[in-house]
């Protein structure tokens, strides 16, 4: 069922959104947008302009250090925009994986013998290792919420049960990498703050396929990936900046303790921000709007999101369709991701044989290996199909042909 909110959005003009991404003319159907999106000409022009332009260590001196310093400044000004988060709460990393253990790493100290922290079988591992291995270290005990293996979902009951006075952090996915799952985190989140913990919000799947609040969600932190948007690999990490001056990471001694420099570890990837921000620029840009660059987003992301949703639906209803296949799980709030198994072949093999046809879909657990095994599929999982907004009707119809010449 269509959101009445997403009806009201403006319609995407999907073929002027292909015709920005070079990789699209090669002639593959890309449905392998969870692991990484294609990327639009204006952000790899953005990547090298910067590293062409003349880059120096931050300053005010030279232009080359004062280029350096817009850069940064952009790109924490774009991501702000992005999800609705403060400049001053933006952090910049290798990755989101590295981040989470930073975080988790320096959060930690403050834990003992007696403390909790809540995790989901839902999650990408990216959000579960770093805080059970975390946990394990300062002697403090994991509890896990579980999910519904048939629907996928995650309700707020099977994560409120494991909550507890004694509860420091709780870790939850905005949605699910492999199932779409989109939990309902604000409610997680208040739940998490009625008893003092703190809420750390896996925001990669979600950030590319719809308007995200971190305020409204009640993150305390999220994370998420350019990558996954258009934008280059590495990783975002946003906070309250009130939050970020209470902990103090590991760092150089003559390196900023400002924030939120001071969770930023040796000199930023300047070009990698300079193509963050024209990922932004783009999102702004990819549908009809007016005002300010945060306004513009949400308006884009609203109608990306309707695009999305509809043509999901189309692609979930031909596949059902199918005998020999099975899709996992069925979330009433989802992403545009399915996952599947076609009936005589091996996830893997039905991924070698799309990518024959043309069709990128891919197998496995995707690092979601908790959600995997708790949904019966072991670590090789399933195959995905996720949708980006450059996916168009013919890229459904390549897949939906293709599985069905597997499934006979």
């Amino acid at each position: 069922m269509i959101d009445d909110t997403v009806t009201a959005a403006p319609s995407l003009d999907v073929a002027h959104v292909r015709a920005a991404f070079p990789a699209l003319a090669l002639g593959a159907a890309h449905f392998d947008g969870p692991g990484g999106s294609q990327v639009p000409r204006v952000v790899a022009e953005a990547v090298g302009e910067a590293m062409l332009a003349g880059l120096a260590n931050r300053g005010t001196v030279t232009a080359a250090e004062r280029r350096a310093d817009d850069v940064v400044r952009g790109a924490r000004a774009a991501v702000a925009d992005l999800l609705g988060a403060p400049e001053q709460g933006v952090v910049f990393g290798r990755s989101m994986t590295q981040l989470t253990y930073d975080l988790a790493r320096t959060l930690a100290r403050t834990w003992g013998p007696g403390d909790e922290v809540v995790v989901t079988r839902l999650d990408h591992d990216a959000n579960i290792r770093p805080w059970v291995q975390a946990a394990q270290a300062a002697g403090a005990s994991v509890r896990w919420a579980d999910f519904d293996p048939s629907s996928g979902e995650l309700s707020v009951e099977q994560v409120t049960q494991a909550l507890s006075e004694r509860t420091r952090l709780v870790a939850v996915t905005a949605a699910s990498n492999v199932l779409g799952t989109r939990p309902d985190v604000a409610a997680i989140s208040a739940a998490a703050h009625a008893v003092g913990a703190l809420v750390h919000v896996d925001g990669v799947h979600l950030t590319p396929h719809a308007p995200v609040d971190v305020t409204a969600l009640g993150a305390d932190f999220f994370a998420c990936s350019p990558y996954k948007f258009f934008g280059p690999h590495l990783g975002c990490l946003v906070a309250d900046p009130a939050l970020l001056q209470g902990i103090h990471p590991d760092k150089l001694l003559p390196s900023s303790d400002a924030v939120p420099e001071r969770l930023e570890l040796g000199t930023l990837p300047y070009e990698l921000l300079a193509g963050t921000t024209a990922a932004v620029d783009f999102i702004a840009d990819l549908a009809p709007g007016q005002g300010a660059r945060r306004e513009r987003v949400l308006t884009s992301m609203a109608a990306v999101e309707r695009h999305e949703e509809l043509l999901v639906e189309r692609l979930r209803d031909e596949l059902a369709g199918l005998p020999a296949v099975t899709l996992h799980g069925a979330p009433r709030h989802r992403t545009p991701t399915l996952l599947f198994s076609v009936a005589g072949h091996s996830p893997a093999r039905v991924h070698e044989l799309l990518a024959a046809q043309g069709v990128n879909a891919p197998a496995g657990s995707f690092y979601a290996v908790e959600a995997a095994r708790w949904m019966g599929l072991g670590d090789t999982g399933a195959v995905r199909a996720g949708l980006a907004p450059y996916t168009d009707d013919e890229d459904v119809e390549r897949l939906v042909a293709g599985v069905r010449s597997l499934a006979r």
